[in-house]
């Protein structure tokens, strides 16, 4: 067991340290994911119930990242991106979407497109569902179309 000497000469177990650290991190993860699934879940529910059909949930386009959900709107492909944060805590979901995310979410998008057939007649477009978590009370849901 390894040991060092704390600011106040009392011995800290360094393994138990970071053995403990990685425990809350892993735990921190686990709840992210939770989180982020049931914003998904969210989502997908409220494109469904605007006329949209969910093509595929969570996918992975290599090493380059993840389309959250694909879906039909019509003759348009939607690759939307959804940001669930739970109130006062983070920035607003919809303020997410930087100029990096953007471009990384078209490359993603062409990729799913050449990947299953080509570019439908409707075009391509990229949407954001922005998912706010309030202390109490309903999850506030906003969909904005065209954000990329």
């Amino acid at each position: 067991m390894s040991t060092r000497k704390a600011q106040h000469g009392a011995r800290q177990d360094t393994e138990y340290g970071a053995r403990q650290g990685t425990e809350q991190g892993a735990r921190r993860s686990a709840q992210r994911g939770a989180l982020g699934r049931y914003g998904e879940s969210l989502a997908a529910r409220r494109l469904t119930e605007s006329g949209m059909t969910v093509l595929e949930r969570n996918w992975r386009g290599g090493r380059t990242g993840e389309i959250d959900i694909v879906a039909r709107d019509g003759d348009a492909l939607v690759v939307c991106e959804v940001k669930t944060r739970r109130a006062g805590l983070f920035e607003h979901p919809m303020a997410a979407i930087t100029p990096a995310k953007a471009e990384r979410l078209r490359g993603l998008a062409e990729r799913w497109v050449q990947e299953h057939g080509g570019a439908p007649p409707g075009g391509v477009r990229i949407d954001l569902v922005g998912i706010l978590l309030p202390d109490r009370g309903a999850p506030v849901v906003e969909h904005v179309r065209g954000v990329a």
